[in-house]
């Protein structure tokens, strides 16, 4: 019924700067920490999605949120703070897309989890991925939001067109045996190689069929391999 998102001033800066709703110059979020930076920034997008849905807090009946960190903590200390039945989720970067769920990541944060510390000045090599400072929350409901947003129509044309799910391909995981935390795109490359093509199979379509195709965060290095895998597919 809604959708809404918040982002850093990196992600701010990129091509995908018109589809956000705020922008935070501040990557603290006038908080502290990290951690507590990333779990304002999820509640403020969950936030947003319920006002443009037209409703608070008290009308959503469950809420299930994800985040990086260990035992969700983004999410348990920031949008479960709202009051509402919580659901904590981890799929790392499938969160989103296997639940439509708030979800969360902070780039300060997750360095500090998989990596390195910010302040341990490593050099990072070219097949490292910059994780999104950014969190984006759906409202989903049962039935669509206005008679003019039926299948048919452009739900393009209404601030509040809803998307429906016709299908699904459940990943696998497929491991190559890498090693490298720098570089997560070639690690998760395979997988997404196999999903897409399974997806293609499943429902007998071409990549044609689709307006996008849309994976975790492979970066430079990692598409190339996603490519190169699907080729031989």
């Amino acid at each position: 019924q809604s959708a809404a998102s918040v982002v850093g001033s990196k992600e701010g800066s990129g091509p995908l700067k018109e589809y956000f709703d705020m922008i935070c110059e501040d990557s603290m979020f006038g908080e502290k920490t990290w951690e507590s930076a990333e779990s304002t920034m999820q509640k403020e997008a969950a936030t947003l999605a319920i006002g443009k849905a037209g409703l608070t807090p008290r009308d959503i009946r469950m809420v299930f949120a994800g985040d990086l960190l260990a035992q969700t903590i983004a999410s348990s200390f920031g949008i479960a703070e709202m009051g509402i039945p919580f659901y904590g989720l981890y799929g790392a970067c499938s969160t989103m897309g296997e639940s439509l769920c708030a979800t969360s990541s902070h780039f300060a944060t997750a360095e500090k989890e998989f990596r390195f510390p910010l302040g341990y000045g490593s050099q990072r090599p070219l097949s490292a991925t910059w994780t999104v400072t950014g969190s984006g929350a759906c409202v989903i409901g049962a039935k669509p939001p206005c008679s003019c947003s039926l299948p048919g129509s452009s739900p393009l044309a209404h601030t509040n067109g809803y998307a429906a799910i016709t299908g699904i391909t459940t990943g696998k995981v497929i491991d190559f045996g890498f090693h490298d935390s720098l570089n997560m795109g070639g690690c998760m490359a395979p997988a997404a190689c196999d999903t897409i093509h399974r997806n293609l199979e499943d429902f007998s379509r071409s990549p044609e069929d689709y307006d996008a195709i849309i994976t975790g965060d492979l970066g430079m290095v990692g598409q190339h391999i996603l490519f190169d895998l699907l080729a031989e597919k």
